[in-house]
């Protein structure tokens, strides 16, 4: 899958969420991890954490929105319940992206969600763990951004096998070919 994705939280109030956050980021390939305005004890965040995601995974600790930083051309993506964000099944997911969810109580703060390309929400009829709502937005970035065979319209398993792409050969090495046939012919 071509791309990166990191994820983090601002604010917490439980360390565990946070660790069960990092290490299915870790599972599922985060190119990073981080938080901001977040006092997270690692030691806490271990107990869920069994990966030791923070040897693993580079992590990020702002502790104010003026030190936050992503890497260039990297789209910030709130994940929080509102009016106007998008449903996360119709979300199309950009390449360069960091998803950010709220404290479990107050969810994202209005300078963070300013602060983001894109709010998106999970539909359901209330807010889950922030573990498992960070799980089912990586799930679905997998899911819409990997190569898989196309689902089947009958229950069970795809018939068929996902497309791998097909690359021709560098311009050089064919152009350098025809050159040398030419010669040849000459």
């Amino acid at each position: 899958m071509k791309g990166y994705f990191g994820i983090g939280v601002e604010g917490i109030s439980k360390a565990v969420n946070v660790g069960t956050l990092f290490r299915t980021a870790h599972a599922f390939d985060a190119a990073f991890v981080f938080t901001l305005r977040a006092q997270y004890n690692r030691r806490e965040g271990g107990h869920s954490d069994t990966s030791d995601t923070p040897r693993s995974v580079p992590t990020y600790h702002f502790s104010d929105l003026e030190s936050f930083r992503l890497p260039l051309g990297c789209r910030l993506i709130g994940i929080e319940i509102t009016e106007d964000a998008i449903e996360l099944p119709t979300f199309r997911h950009p390449r360069q992206a960091a998803y950010i969810l709220g404290a479990e109580r107050e969810g994202l703060s209005k300078d963070v969600q300013s602060l983001c390309d894109y709010i998106v929400k999970i539909p359901m009829r209330f807010s889950v763990n922030l573990g498992v709502a960070g799980a089912l937005v990586m799930y679905d970035r997998l899911v819409s951004l990997g190569r898989h065979a196309p689902r089947p319209v009958a229950e069970g398993a795809p018939t068929e096998m996902a497309e791998l792409p097909v690359f021709g050969e560098p311009m050089y090495k064919r152009r350098q070919r025809l050159r040398q046939k030419a010669e040849i012919k000459q």
